[in-house]
């Protein structure tokens, strides 16, 4: 269970529908080299979007949470503390094998350490958009 807010939070919006994306997995990444603190433990984290179409709190096997890798950083970081991360969303899974373009959407971005992110993805079968939200 995580102890704080995590730094990264996403919400998927069905454009077709005019409701929340609900029961869509996500698969959050850090895609920077991981910090010697961490080892070799991988920074992957797993949620699926509740009835909000919100993740409520991001999972990961091996108990570590979004927060201690953002605040700690990578052996990459840029000079202002940034990590590059990847939202993956299973759009196939959401509206079944064969009903959209796009059998995942992932979205690559920045994250500035210290700072929270708030990422909205707007869906539809053949078309997304989205935006740093607040």
């Amino acid at each position: 269970m995580a102890t704080s807010k995590a730094p990264i939070s996403c919400h998927v919006l069905d454009t077709v529908i005019g409701r929340p994306g609900a029961s869509i997995k996500v698969t959050l990444s850090c895609l920077s080299a991981p910090n010697k603190q961490f080892g070799s433990i991988p920074h992957t984290f797993t949620g699926v979007t509740n009835s909000d179409g919100r993740i409520a709190e991001w999972e990961n096997k091996f108990g570590v949470e979004v927060w201690a890798i953002v605040n700690e950083g990578s052996d990459e970081d840029e000079k202002d503390g940034t990590t590059v991360w990847s939202l993956k969303f299973d759009t196939e899974e959401y509206y079944g094998e064969g009903k959209t373009f796009w059998p995942f959407v992932e979205l690559t971005f920045r994250v500035k350490k210290g700072e929270h992110y708030h990422v909205p993805l707007l869906l539809g079968p053949y078309n997304y958009t989205t935006y740093r939200g607040s």
